[in-house]
């Protein structure tokens, strides 16, 4: 019993023991667990998400990806955002001097590091590191002191950066981190900056420069001896040799390649592009629309009419080129001298607000086509007119009395143009042009007035543009298949997914309308302003000019159905100078940019959306009862325009036989009577208009007979003041009162005519129907008189 129980307790102490031994086993065993886990998790998030947290340069490449320009990074440096790839010459360079098993181990090379550790004990300091690119790369990504624990630190995220990243993608990294001395960093920008052109074009020998500079960066200094880097690439060169790699020609040609004598600059090819770029996204590189050999050719036209302008005092001078039908942007020049910084050069004209002068006539013309508020050749009056002191003029001062529409936009004729706001609505027009992308329109219509169809507004040359492209985009689109889209302003720069365009059902430019618009500016002809010696051969272009008050912009916009060119020129701090109008200046650098651009056809006739109507050719209105068949003309016209306004000056008037007279047929008498069309003006547009049109004629007199009963008929009209005018006299140099010109038109100008201001009698006129007077602040009633008895009066007011 006793040995029993020795044993049962022999059992138990090793029972004891044994589970005190399993227990502290388990312990080890977990913590050891523990720790791989520990090290594992942290091997396999060891990498930071962004593996380099560099400030990048800002590039603008072309639409075939030649570089436009650049921005330095925020810290100063050269380093341009990493590519897709590297040029072959580089990589098999740089495999060939760093690490020829580059392609073979795992991020980590144990014989590199083995001959390293090996040389640097033989010299008693550290003489070579045996890193590959890879833990190159990570270095370059840690930005850290060089310690052994950094080393170590390395080889293990070397590791893991193989695991995460192909071996041609770790290329790149380092390729685009690596320095290349002072503050260039990368092959992509050390091409540019050392030997002019990117790093796809790269020779033999400067892929061999570009792939020992790393090694000891600072041999780049251009003002050191740099003999060391000459030695270090041509052995490099040699083992490319011996490796059969290169021929003996590549080799013997690539020695003879001089090391760069001086960094070359970066181009600067539309430079506010690229500053449009810095500005928006910075650090990134941009692929824009614009065509780089065309863009340049555009700055050397730019350029060349600057040097002419700036004879004149104007310094600055902008312009787009578009391609319609793709509404990309092939040309986008900002201004002119950029590198110069002076006169304003760095300003974006393009995008800055400036008076916009005639160049919004077209849109109102369109405008009131596509409603039926007005015909294409309905005649308009262009006499002196004031409407609440608002008393606009022509840009000759003169006026023709009446003038058919499209001729009036094609001469961009001041007058016309406000008469006919006036007539379609000035909230309508607002609204019309903001809808058409006229966002700098950020005040009530009311503050603008009238003057908005004169420059009374300012608007960018960009939106402007957008707006003629989306007028001619309407017509194509209509052509091509009777449907419209939804508009989209011009694409500057490549999105990665173009967008479907939608159909657009309620457009804002009818087709028709659009069509008759653009029809009408290919007639825009004023030798008063233009000398046409400049265009030897002018291809079929509808275009408008614009020029502000003052002389300050000068506008030119010119569609094809392929291309638009809009130009702006004039001074950026808004001096206004003699000459600077959009005729002399703007038109003709859009001519010339035209002439580099491939010919192109015409717009096809929208018929879907256009009508036959029978137009009286005198007035431009439809046919009326009394227009003669032989002044029919059968015009196409938006199908609303068949709702317009009737022929109002054609009127049937009996005259005698012989023609010399108006006769009615109670009164004709021995004189005889006949029914004739007549074709009749208001006595104001009369005037003006007989000094253009020699063959127009003026109703003859009544006669004597038959003039007793017709006092009433209309043949006098004030010219100047208007009716409810108010007149605001200033004084003379002297400081004497001034004098106003009242101004009346007759019908038949030799009629004496008597002058009363309120009871007081003035005087009489005959031939040149004008008065001088100086009236007192007041108001007044002014009564002329003929001297058949026939009267008229007005009533205006003197501040």
């Amino acid at each position: 019993m006793k040995k029993e129980a020795r044993n049962r307790k022999s059992v138990s102490l090793y029972a004891k023991s044994f589970w005190k031994g399993f227990d502290a086993l388990s312990l080890r065993k977990g913590i050891i667990l523990s720790v791989f886990v520990f090290l594992l998790v942290w091997y396999l998030f060891s990498l930071p998400r962004t593996l380099f947290e560099s400030p990048y340069s800002t590039l603008v490449s072309d639409r075939n990806g030649e570089l436009l320009g650049a921005r330095i990074a925020s810290d100063g440096q050269w380093r341009f955002p990493p590519a897709d790839s590297v040029p072959g010459k580089y990589e098999i360079c740089l495999i060939q001097f760093e690490d020829s098993y580059f392609r073979y181990h795992p991020g980590v090379n144990p014989l590199s590091l083995g001959r390293a550790m090996i040389q640097n004990l033989k010299a008693g300091r550290v003489v070579s590191g045996g890193s590959t690119i890879t833990m190159q790369t990570v270095r370059l990504m840690r930005q850290n002191r060089r310690t052994y624990f950094e080393k170590f630190i390395e080889i293990i995220l070397a590791t893991r950066l193989e695991l995460s990243y192909s071996k041609d993608r770790i290329v790149t990294l380092y390729a685009s981190h690596a320095p290349m001395g002072g503050n260039v960093v990368g092959i992509d920008a050390a091409s540019w900056r050392y030997f002019g052109h990117n790093a796809e074009s790269l020779s033999w020998g400067e892929a061999a420069v570009l792939a020992v500079l790393p090694n000891s960066p600072a041999m780049m200094h251009f003002g050191r001896d740099r003999e060391g880097l000459l030695k270090k690439r041509n052995r490099l060169l040699r083992q490319l040799l011996d490796s059969n790699i290169i021929d003996q020609t590549d080799y013997e040609l690539a020695l003879l390649e001089p090391l760069p004598a001086h960094p070359h600059p970066l181009p600067q090819i539309a430079p506010h592009l690229v500053t449009q770029a810095f500005l928006q996204n910075p650090g990134s590189h941009v692929k824009s629309t614009v065509d780089k050999h065309l863009q340049m050719r555009a700055e050397e036209v730019l350029d060349r009419w600057n040097r002419e302008f700036s004879q004149n005092a104007i310094f600055n001078l902008a312009a787009l080129i578009v391609d319609l039908e793709t509404n990309e942007v092939l040309s986008y020049n900002g201004n002119v001298g950029f590198t110069t910084n002076v006169y304003g050069s760095q300003v974006d004209i393009i995008r800055s607000p400036r008076s916009t002068g005639s160049i919004l006539k077209p849109f109102l013309y369109c405008a009131m086509l596509q409603e039926g508020v007005l015909l294409p050749t309905e005649l308009l009056p262009d006499v002196p007119i004031n409407i609440n002191g608002f008393a606009p003029k022509n840009f000759s001062l003169g006026y023709d009395g009446a003038v058919h529409a499209d001729e009036a936009l094609a001469r961009s004729l001041n007058v016309p143009s406000v008469v006919s706001l006036r007539k379609y609505g000035l909230q309508k027009f607002y609204d019309f042009l903001k809808k058409a992308g006229m966002t700098t329109l950020n005040r009530p219509a009311d503050h603008y007035g009238l003057s908005m169809i004169l420059g009374g507004t300012e608007g960018t040359l960009w939106n402007i543009a957008n707006a003629y492209g989306r007028m001619a985009d309407a017509v194509t689109d209509y052509s091509r298949d009777r449907t419209y889209y939804e508009w989209e302003n011009f694409r500057l720069l490549f999105d990665d997914q173009p967008k479907e365009r939608k159909r657009d059902e309620s457009p804002l430019f009818n087709a028709g309308a659009a069509w008759l618009t653009l029809q009408a500016l290919t007639n825009v002809n004023r030798p008063e302003e233009l000398n046409w010696d400049f265009v030897p051969s002018l291809r079929r272009v509808a275009w408008k000019t614009g020029t502000s008050y003052g002389f300050r912009d000068a506008w030119a916009v010119g569609v094809t159905p392929k291309y638009l060119v809009a130009v702006w020129t004039g001074n950026a701090n808004g001096e206004g100078r003699p000459g600077l109008t959009g005729a002399r200046t703007s038109a003709q650098v859009m001519f010339d940019l035209f002439n580099i651009l491939p010919a192109t056809g015409w717009f096809e006739t929208p018929y879907g959306e256009l009508v036959e109507a029978a137009i009286c050719r005198e007035s431009g209105q439809l046919k009326g009862m009394y227009c003669p068949e032989s002044s029919i003309d059968t015009l196409l016209v938006p199908a609303r325009g068949l709702q317009g306004e009737v022929c109002s000056f054609h009127r049937r008037i009996h005259l005698s036989e012989d023609g010399q007279y108006r006769v009615y047929e109670q009164c004709a008498g021995h004189r005889g009577i006949r029914s004739v069309s007549w074709f009749q003006l208001p006595p104001s547009w009369e005037w003006y208009y007989k000094q253009h049109h020699p063959g127009y004629r003026s109703l003859p007199p009544f006669s004597p007979e038959c003039a007793s009963g017709n006092l009433s008929d209309t043949v006098m009209q004030f010219i100047y003041p208007y009716p409810g005018a108010i007149l605001r006299i200033t004084k003379q140099l002297d400081g004497s009162r001034g004098k106003a010109v009242f101004e009346l038109a007759h019908r038949n100008p030799s009629t004496r005519v008597f002058w009363h201001l309120g009871t007081d009698y003035l005087g009489e006129t005959s031939n040149i129907h004008q008065m001088e007077l100086s009236p007192d602040p007041g108001e007044y009633t002014l009564t002329v008189v003929d001297e058949n008895g026939i009267s008229l009066s007005i009533r205006f007011t003197v501040e």
